[in-house]
Order: structure tokens, then sequence, then C-alpha cells
């Protein structure tokens, strides 16, 4: 096979399209969630004017200052069209709505604080999913734009982890694994599970050595076998429930896509037409019946 054959074969490999149906409501249903508390903008901030420092995409796609009415409807829009969009209701129309909005909530609330990258892939999930259109969660047929659509997620996942260790190396220099950057982060926000490693500084100063192989390592994650790579997902869940559990820091919209976009959540959702998907091992082979001689 080509290199371009394969190189296609691969980025837009069939995956159900009742995985996109359930990607779509988890991504949708997140959406107030993370308006209404995890990062809440209100009016009042439209008179912080010096709190304001406009990311530099805003000034590139010269975003209007966020002005009381504009954050309210922003908001409100947001609140009312997600609940809707996470049916399957007019997938694009609703879908690129909501993208065009969180973008701007996402851009208003990082000027008036600091960036979290765990919303890179989650932006990815919002501009790709209204492409794939209608989406049923009963439906088990492999689409190559729901496939297309996964992959530039689960590629925007690895970039996440990928860039994170890059950005320590840039910023902290190789020395960064033998820091006392998780030290500092248990005397900061350490919980009654994390206090105790704090009598044991080497196992602190070794973790720090595992992120860095874990996040410069996780590409791999995109060509390994199926069943591999659930285990490589699981593994990465764990790694930001322990996080959470000691320092109470959580990656929710990162984790999310981590989630739907690389494993088969079309299970969840029983019955359907059910046909085979690139994405998943094939089913085993049934032997066919023996055939008797009548002679015999």
């Amino acid at each position: 096979m080509k290199p371009g054959v394969a190189f296609a074969s691969w980025w837009f490999a069939p995956v159900p399209k009742a995985r996109i149906a359930v990607f779509r409501a988890a991504a949708y249903l997140f959406v107030p969630l993370d308006v209404l508390l995890l990062h809440p903008v209100s009016s009042e901030h439209a008179s912080a004017a010096s709190l304001y420092q406009p990311l530099i995409v805003g000034k590139l796609l010269h975003l209007p200052h966020p002005a009381a009415a504009l954050i309210e409807v922003v908001r409100w829009s947001l609140l009312i069209l997600s609940p809707v969009a996470a049916t399957g209701r007019l997938p694009r129309l609703l879908g690129g709505t909501i993208a065009v909005l969180y973008f701007e909530w996402i851009v208003i609330a990082f000027s008036f604080g600091k960036v979290d990258h765990d919303r890179f892939a989650y932006l990815v999930a919002l501009a790709v999913l209204p492409t794939v259109g209608r989406a049923a969660f009963r439906d088990r047929t492999p689409s190559e734009s729901a496939g297309w659509a996964m992959r530039c997620v689960q590629l925007a996942v690895v970039a996440t982890y990928f860039l994170a260790a890059w950005a320590k190396v840039r910023f902290g220099g190789w020395g960064w694994v033998n820091s006392a950057t998780l030290v500092r982060a248990v005397l900061r926000r350490g919980t009654f599970i994390a206090d105790p490693l704090l009598h044991h500084a080497e196992l602190l100063h070794w973790a720090q050595w595992g992120i860095m192989a874990m996040e410069f390592s996780s590409p791999v994650i995109l060509f390994v076998k199926p069943r591999y790579r659930h285990l490589l997902v699981a593994a990465f869940v764990l790694f930001h429930l322990s996080v959470f559990a000691m320092i109470t820091i959580m990656f929710w919209p990162h984790v999310l896509c981590l989630i739907f976009c690389f494993l088969p959540t079309e299970r969840l959702v029983a019955g359907g037409r059910a046909e085979a998907s690139s994405e998943e091992d094939p089913p085993p082979a049934q032997a066919e019946p023996a055939v008797t001689s009548s002679g015999q």
C-alpha cells in the first residue's frame, strides 16, 4: 500500500456514527457545567477593564471588548443551545453556533486570567463534531467523516500531552525532572492523601520522570491495537484521577475528550445496526459447518 493511501486510510478510519452521537451528547452537556461552575464569567467582568488582557488570538481576530451585554448574550445562548444540541437536533447549525460561542466565551474567560491547556482538545471537538452531520445513538454504520472527526480530537489530546512535556523543557530545561515542582505543588495544594509523600520526596522526584516519559510517549496511543489503546486510556485516566486526589487539579474537558474519542462508547447504547469498524478488532471468524458426504 502506498504511503499516501495508508495515511488516508488511517486518518479516515471509519467509526460507528453512534460513537459521534454519544460524544456529541457528552461534549454539549459539559458546556453548561463549564460556563456556570468551572469558568464562570459575569457581566461584572466588563467593568474590570484593568484586569482584561486580551489573548493574541483575540487581537488577531479583532474580537470586541467583552461588554456586559456581550457576556450575557454568549452565556445565555450557550446555556440554552447546548442541551438542545446534545439531543442531536440540527447538528451542523447548532454545533457550529456553539463552537463559535464557546470559543468566544473561553477567549473572554482566559483574557481575565490564566490560559488552561486542558481546553485545547475540547475546542477541537466542538469544531469538528458539527462536520459529521446527523448521527443517531443506535446507528452503528461506519462513517469516514466520523472517523476523521474522532482522529482530529485524538491528535489534539495527544498534542496536549506532548506539547505539555515540550513546554516543561522549553521553560524549565531538561532539569525540570530533577526540580522540586511536585513538592511545591503538594505544599501549596496537597490533600491528606498527598501530604505523607512530603516525607518521601524521592517518590515525587521519580514521579516527575514518569510524567515526562508519559507525555513524550503519548503519540504511541495513536498506533497501537485497540485493546492496548484502551489500557493506555485507562492509565491516563488513572493518572488524572490520582492528580485530582492529591492536589485537586483536574483537566475535566481533556479527560472527557480522552475517554470519548478513544473508547468504543457506542457500546453504552444497546441495540442498533451493527457493522464492522476498522477502529476495532474484527470479530473472530466462525468455523464453517462440516460437509458430510452422502456416501459415508
